[in-house]
């Protein structure tokens, strides 16, 4: 009875809600300890920027409903310190609104402060004006960049202190981060990356949070800090705690993988995903596990990383709309509901582990007062493996974990997933075609006499634009003594894309990629009689995150060559230039209501081949509450705003290798559009086709499940329920549509043994034919709806000599 009555106590943690209670955060060697208890905890990273403040309440709740207890996000340095002392925290970028409305729903908070935190965020989140600090060396033992640190960790520590934020003053935030993977670059500043460590630590310690401060990939973090993991594969990975006095803390469970354009997706399953969760648990006594992303979101304007795409994490639980991704989100909530299960061994059993086969392990954790919890390994990739356990046998598919919360029953298992797959469609709402709705202006190409700077030397692109733009014009004029074809320009560029005009007409183009960022050009020119003009457009595609020394990084021309068909050549490296820091769009504000005045706009001319190009049309609001999307497919490369805001940069010519481009559907949050009238802008750099542009909507459109006879029925229904012949206890399809929509038409339904799966299916031999009219009814006109596999409720066995399964697929409408 002790495990069952144990079992019930936890209930009201796997299913409950309520506001979370601030009080004392300490630690010891089996977790954190909030009030004066232990806490399993699962957290999910959400970046309060990357999303809108209408977003943030459903993206905390659907959170909260998948089980985690804990919201964990980076703090941005350069978007809230743009100028040495000038903060800003409005809007998307108002931290403390995003923490309160995360306490509102009754969850923790763990504030990675960094201030460098990399993320795929531009500059790695440092503000570029470090850049032209004297003397200044990031992340080192090195004064300047320690004093604008601790400037800034200062600020926002006092200003969560102001707001009594953290727990120890009754608030939500129970954790926070100093540094980020520091130990990646350490050995690369030899003598002065150890102290710095120490400083950081010291300093973070020093100001006093009554909250525990972490250290994520740093090994030797210095007391009191806690070292804790980041990867795939932690359960695996960490080599532990630096202290039997500190909990294990995996900070960053990979859900999936950033995207870069030109990149191809990377599909993380659930089923690997909940397989190393409980890993960490179990071998490593993980008592916190973080998933990086839980919703990655967007990167609006121009704050991603070098060629990181706009659409960030959208593999995560909730993708990047804030959608459901299933299976992934569901598996995920039954894994957390089964460890909460086992949290009192977990937190203060003795452990003990101990081979099942060759592959086959089991971790063991024995309560004091006699509960009993075990997880089941099964480390074959290849075979499914039988076991014998405490005299029990137990069938462990392959590469995955089985959980008992009394060391009896297996209630989930990390490889079945019984969770709903979903598909998400897009629907067509407006075609932007008409030429008569869009207006062009063309960007002025400046000639060396046009600008203002003058160097003689190629000056360095992010030195020179300060973050401040995407594009350096590089100008300079020559003296040519006779009209000629087939001269080469040849161009090489740290920067990450050129564009080459001659005499104000463009030549030609090239680009890098993120494996090899650089740019090279060879192209041919024609140059006139007398003077000639070279402008050169150098682009990054966002800066550099990563990596030592960040301030010495270079961009931009480095070597810039014409050679004649007389066989002549010229080295222009090291001549008189002409520079012009972004296009003169962007100063006159272009994208924005009151700068539309200050340009002459005229009729639509398309051309595919019309570069640096800026259009403009409006568009209305599509009705209802479903994400809104632009599809750009039909341009180049650029930049889209919607009513004066950025909606991010857009790359869709740039296509991998193997697949389709890397994103062509741009977010565009409802918060940003207004019922009609919407200004949208459009600056095209390579040449694309407006007229083919569309106004799009996101939804859930498909719900499908799955499940076997081997299979288990949901967590929850093991709650308060030692009969295991109970029929609550089989396991179920369950199906469920987004709010506002319901079940409109089955699409399939088989009771018996189905093949395929909810991507490709059909009937096998064995078939209900009950099975589509069962369904109906209990499925049709609702969100929800919950079919046990059962033989009774089908109307009979159809074919007893065969194991069952249960396969719907739905519409919802």
């Amino acid at each position: 009875m002790v495990w069952w009555l144990s079992w019930v106590v936890v209930a009201a943690v796997v299913i409950g809600g309520g506001s979370v209670r601030g009080g004392d955060v300490t630690y010891d060697g089996r977790s954190l300890i909030i009030d004066g208890q232990r806490k399993i905890l699962f957290s999910g990273s959400i970046h309060y920027p990357r999303s809108t403040p209408k977003m943030w309440p459903s993206l905390i709740s659907k959170a909260k409903e998948g089980g985690l207890d804990v919201i964990q996000t980076y703090v941005f340095w350069n978007q809230h310190e743009p100028q040495p002392g000038q903060y800003y925290f409005q809007g998307r970028y108002d931290l403390v609104r995003f923490i309160k409305e995360i306490q509102a729903r009754g969850l923790y908070v763990t504030l990675r402060i960094g201030p460098f935190i990399e993320a795929e965020w531009t500059y790695g989140g440092l503000p570029f004006w470090l850049h032209d600090i004297p003397g200044i060396v990031y992340r080192s033992d090195n004064e300047p960049f320690k004093y604008y640190m601790q400037n800034f960790t200062t600020k926002i520590v006092e200003l969560m202190k102001s707001e009594k934020l953290y727990a120890s003053q009754g608030g939500p935030i129970i954790l926070s981060q100093i540094e980020n993977e520091y130990r990646n670059v350490e050995r690369a500043f030899h003598e002065k990356g150890p102290p710095y460590v120490l400083w950081a630590a010291k300093m973070a310690v020093g100001l006093q949070t009554g909250v525990p401060w972490v250290m994520c990939k740093q090994d030797d973090a210095p007391d009191p800090v806690i070292n804790s993991c980041n990867g795939m594969r932690c359960g695996e990975t960490f080599a532990g705690p630096n202290s039997p006095n500190k909990p294990s803390i995996w900070t960053e469970n990979w859900t999936s993988f950033y995207q870069v354009f030109g990149g191809e997706p990377y599909i993380r399953s659930a089923e690997d995903i909940a397989f190393h969760v409980a890993l960490f648990v179990a071998a490593k006594k993980g008592s916190y596990v973080n998933y990086y992303m839980y919703h990655g979101g967007t990167n609006f304007g121009r704050v991603s990383s070098a060629y990181a795409t706009t659409s960030y994490y959208d593999q995560a639980p909730l993708d990047e709309y804030g959608l459901t991704r299933q299976p992934k989100w569901g598996h995920l909530k039954e894994l957390h509901a089964a460890i909460k299960l086992c949290s009192e061994q977990l937190l203060t059993g003795t452990y003990n582990n101990f081979s099942l086969g060759q592959l086959q392990e089991a971790h063991v954790f024995q309560g004091k007062s006699g509960g009993c919890a075990a997880f089941l390994v099964n480390n074959d990739i290849r075979n499914t493996s039988t076991v014998y356990f405490q005299n029990s046998s137990f069938v462990l598919p392959q590469k995955s974990i089985s959980i008992l919360p009394d060391c009896k029953n297996v209630i989930f298992n990390t490889a079945k997933v019984s969770s709903q797959y979903s598909a998400r469609s897009t629907w067509l709402n407006q075609k932007l075609e008409s030429s008569e709705q869009w207006k062009e202006f063309s960007e002025v190409i400046p000639n060396f006499s046009d600008t203002s700077e003058k160097e003689t030397t190629l000056l360095e692109h992010m030195g020179t634009t300060k973050d401040a733009s995407d594009y350096l014009w590089y100008t300079f004029s020559f003296q040519q003594n006779s009209s000629a074809k087939g001269n080469m320009l040849q161009v090489y560029s740290l920067g990450h894309v050129i564009h080459a005009f001659v005499n104000r007409i463009y030549a030609g183009s090239a680009h890098g990629s993120h494996e090899n960022p650089g740019s090279s050009l060879n192209i041919s020119i024609s140059l006139n009689y007398g003077v000639n003009n070279i402008s050169l457009l150098s682009v990054m595609v966002g800066l550099p995150d990563s990596g030592a020394y960040l301030e010495r990084r270079v961009a931009g021309l480095r070597r810039v060559r014409i050679q004649g068909t007389g066989k002549w050549l010229q080295d222009f490296s090291k001549y008189q230039w002409g520079y012009q820091v972004g296009l003169s769009g962007e100063k006159l504000k272009t994208y924005g209501d009151q700068g539309l005045a200050k340009i002459q706009w005229n009729n639509l001319t398309i051309s595919h081949q019309q570069p640096l190009t800026w259009y403009k049309t409006t568009f209305d609001a599509p009705i209802g509450n479903d994400p809104v999307v632009l599809n750009l497919s039909s341009m180049g490369k650029g930049e889209a705003w919607v009513n004066g805001q950025s909606i991010g940069r857009y790359w869709v010519s740039f296509y991998p290798d193997k697949a389709d481009p890397s994103q062509t559907l741009y977010h565009v949050p409802r918060s940003f559009i207004k019922n009609s009238g919407n200004l949208l802008v459009l600056f095209e750099e390579f040449g694309g086709n407006p007229l083919k542009v569309t106004l799009e909507t996101i939804t859930i459109s498909k719900v499908c499940g799955h499940v076997l006879e081997s299979h288990l029925p949901p967590v929850v229904s093991w709650l308060g329920r030692q009969n295991q012949t109970h029929p609550r206890r089989k396991p179920k399809v369950q199906l469920e549509c987004p709010h506002g929509r319901t079940i409109s038409k089955i699409l399939f339904a088989s009771f018996g043994n189905p093949s395929g799966d909810c991507k490709s299916y059909a009937f096998g031999r064995c078939h209900s034919s009950n099975s589509r009219a069962v369904v109906e009814k209990a499925c049709l006109g609702k969100r929800h709806c919950s079919l046990p596999l059962s033989t009774k409720r089908f109307g009979g066995d159809p074919c007893s000599d065969t194991p069952k399964a249960l396969l719907v697929d739905a519409e919802c409408r």
